[in-house]
């Protein structure tokens, strides 16, 4: 069962209103993640900028690619994990935390904002 998610409470493709603040994104990531990751029961768990997505939500691949469409859909172009990853190596990624993805997405849409 997939669970529709709304949009970011500030939009952020446009320049209108302040870019959403670390705890803002930390909830909206969080629920992405719970929808992507639905099938292995998180519901439950709590997810903190600590969170690691290789040893604490044992993310697979196919999760990471389905996280990232997700992720575009809610925040639109600008929020590329693709582009995120691409120029970390092996265990880099594999150390990734929900933090590193949060603070990702709040410059990003820090940028936007200043645009």
């Amino acid at each position: 069962m997939t669970t529709e998610l709304e949009g970011p409470r500030t939009d952020p493709r446009s320049a209108k209103g302040p870019a959403p603040d670390t705890a803002t994104v930390l909830a909206d990531i969080s629920a992405i993640l719970r929808v992507v990751l639905e099938e292995y029961g998180l519901d439950d768990f709590e997810i903190t900028l600590e969170t690691s997505f290789h040893d604490d939500l044992e993310v697979e691949s196919i999760d990471l690619v389905t996280l990232s469409a997700q992720l575009r859909e809610f925040y639109g172009e600008r929020v590329n994990f693709a582009a995120f990853i691409a120029d970390r190596g092996l265990e880099e990624i594999i150390e990734l935390t929900v933090g590193d993805l949060v603070g990702h997405v709040v410059d990003i849409l820090a940028v936007a904002e200043v645009r």
